[in-house]
């Protein structure tokens, strides 16, 4: 799968440069397509200054608002991130237009974090725009929730977080839901490696963009993930989990302790995959999902295909399931699990119901009324969109 990657605000763009090292990596050790295109938009011109893999040009890197904002962005304030993406998203638009692998793109994928100002506020109104123009193709957003601590002492964070989830679900065909508090735990310092978070961040969506895209015969799968499934895949809430292992050899083939380790992998590898899912999700909440195992062709096999499909079946009974297999990986087994179509996320609902009641509450105070509390399908509307 070919995909055209705009990175919106500080982390978008950061992100959207990782993007652009997947491409660089699958080109050189695979000779393989996989970006056609990294555009970094920001509101703040020192932000894109630090990019380090898209190229440093107008076309790649593009500064919008400078006459609103002087070039030091939006302050968090993701109503105007909205308004200035509105005014100026023909320099987006002619931007795509000048990318050379256009008519290769088989789908564009927009990133931002949901708490910030430019990002926040632009990517559900650029995501727009390219929907006006660009029909015969998917637009996916990947969006990028706060820390905890964030949640905790800024108090625009959650407000932000939820007008620009809302309103970016009234228009991409799919979000990719990251939850960046996931990747603590991974030993990493927040302030001196968020480079490493970005990274793990776009690092499930290398196999799976390859595998579509591959063209020698002793790397393609006997079932192969390509972009079709993928498209068939996505639709609404979306969360993405990835697991890698190193395979190690049986000492024994015919011992029985050894044939029940190998036969135990599949199920070990697709549990560390959903328990490294992007967000905290129930799986039984999937309406669509799949999975692509890489692992060395001598290490797949139809038991070992069959464990992970029962598996993921198990945990996602409503969902439809596609399944793909990648004999690229030497000496580990990689798999990489999607879940789409969420109908449940708890983590989103929590930022719908704590932004109705903020404005609620501050509605009481300006006209001094008695608050009715009313359940959030009825309430969902008083959450102000950005479109």
């Amino acid at each position: 799968m070919k995909l055209l990657v705009i990175g919106l605000g500080q982390c978008g763009g950061r992100i959207a440069d990782e993007f652009a090292r997947l491409g660089i990596r699958a080109h050189v050790q695979r000779q393989i397509n996989i970006i056609t295109g990294a555009i970094a938009v920001n509101t703040d011109v020192a932000d894109l200054s630090g990019l380090g893999t898209i190229k440093p040009n107008y076309h790649a890197r593009i500064l919008i608002g400078g006459q609103k904002t002087g070039g030091h962005g939006v302050g968090k304030i993701n109503e105007l991130g909205a308004e200035i993406a509105r005014d100026d998203g023909d320099k987006i638009i002619d931007a795509i237009r000048e990318t050379a692998q256009l008519a290769e793109t088989d789908a564009f994928l927009l990133i931002a974090a949901a708490a910030g100002g430019t990002g926040s506020g632009a990517i559900a109104a650029i995501t727009q725009q390219l929907k006006e123009r660009y029909i015969e193709k998917p637009i996916y957003n990947l969006i990028v929730l706060p820390f905890q601590h964030e949640e905790e002492t800024e108090g625009r964070t959650i407000y932000n977080a939820a007008t620009c989830l809302k309103s970016a679900y009234l228009v991409a065909d799919a979000i990719f839901l990251v939850n960046n508090q996931r990747y603590i735990s991974k030993n990493f310092s927040i302030r001196g490696n968020l480079a490493r978070i970005n990274a793990l961040i776009a690092e499930p969506f290398y196999n799976l963009l390859c595998a579509g895209e591959e063209t020698k015969p002793q790397y393609i799968g006997s079932r192969i993930l390509d972009a079709g499934d993928i498209i068939q895949t996505l639709a609404g809430w979306t969360v993405i989990g990835y697991s890698k292992q190193q395979i190690g050899r049986m000492k024994n083939p015919f011992d029985f302790r050894d044939k029940i380790a190998g036969d135990q992998r599949g199920a070990q590898v697709i549990s560390n995959a959903i328990t490294e899912l992007s967000l905290r999700s129930n799986p039984a909440d999937a309406g669509r999902g799949l999975y692509l195992l890489s692992a060395p062709p001598k290490d797949m096999d139809m038991t070992l295909i069959r464990d992970i499909g029962t598996h993921l079946k198990h945990i996602a009974p409503e969902a439809i399931i596609r399944t793909g297999d990648y004999p690229r990986e030497k000496s580990s087994m990689n798999i990489t699990v999607i879940l789409s179509e969420l109908s449940g996320v708890s983590k989103i609902v929590d930022y719908f119901t704590q932004t109705i009641d903020l404005i609620a509450t501050i509605k009481q105070r300006r006209e001094g009324i008695e608050f009715e509390h009313r359940d959030l399908a009825d309430a969902f509307k008083d959450i102000p969109s950005l479109l």
